[in-house]
């Protein structure tokens, strides 16, 4: 009897300290979770988008250029999706045409071109123009293979995500990465982007709908973006230790103690 007492008092000690240590941990702060807290719950707003710009190619990109033509098999040339692997599926490397340090491209027919700052609709346009020497009424679609992002930071999944489409938001990024955690900074995220040479590095606030209005909102390829954790996190990782740590050592406890008693 005087065994079980013993072990039932050193249950309820362990069980105790459990639950004080859980009573312990810090909660959020909830006027800082939601998002875009400045945009009217109540009544319906309507913006000016003025903000977007189209993507344009730069060192590095990878562009799909495919012809078509009156007569197909001469404008076959360009389309080199077959390329290395004999495979036209975007999952290829090969697809596509890389556009070197020099912002060109070397095209059959036409040679070595600048592509570099312009969009797929301009580049689209300039190919057209120069191949009717060659082809009879050509065809030309072009876009970027290879637009991606990188999502770093207290997210649920962080990782680098592709693009099928060259218009990708903040807020679409950030989705794809499976949203913010409740622990992370939704006042102080951070994108980085390398353009002309900079690396530029802008803050974010993603409480207010200001975000909408930036220049930054819509993406470009190789953006990063990091979401900052706050305190709050370290604090939850620190606890959750700390409340594994004190409930194994009051588990041996109680089973030292029982082996002896018994």
């Amino acid at each position: 009897m005087k065994v079980n007492t013993s072990l039932f008092k050193l249950t309820k000690m362990a069980f105790g300290l459990g639950i004080a240590v859980s009573l312990f941990s810090s909660c959020a702060s909830y006027d800082k979770i939601p998002y875009f807290q400045d945009l009217s719950r109540s009544n319906v707003t309507t913006t000016d988008l003025n903000n977007y710009t189209s993507l344009t190619i730069q060192p590095h990109d990878q562009v799909s250029i495919t012809v078509g033509s009156l007569n197909p098999e001469a404008s076959a040339v360009f389309n080199n999706n077959l390329a290395a692997s004999g495979s036209n599926t975007m999952n290829n490397p090969t697809y596509g045409y890389l556009v070197d340090e020099n912002g060109e491209v070397t095209l059959p027919l036409v040679g070595k071109m600048k592509v570099t700052g312009l969009t797929t609709k301009q580049l689209s346009d300039q190919l057209q123009q120069r191949l009717t020497t060659y082809l009879r009424e050509p065809n030309v679609s072009v876009r970027i293979v290879n637009f991606k992002v990188a999502v770093l930071g207290d997210v649920m999944r962080p990782n680098i995500y592709t693009s099928a489409s060259e218009r990708l938001t903040l807020t679409e990024a950030l989705a794809l990465a499976g949203d913010l955690n409740i622990t992370a900074h939704r006042d102080n995220v951070l994108l980085v982007r390398e353009r002309d040479g900079k690396r530029v590095y802008v803050p974010i606030d993603l409480t207010s709908k200001n975000i909408f209005e930036s220049p930054y909102f819509y993406l470009k390829s190789n953006d990063l973006i990091v979401v900052t954790p706050s305190k709050l996190k370290l604090e939850t990782v620190d606890n959750s230790y700390s409340k594994a740590s004190i409930l194994i050592s009051a588990l041996s406890l109680i089973a030292i103690t029982y082996s002896i008693l018994k």
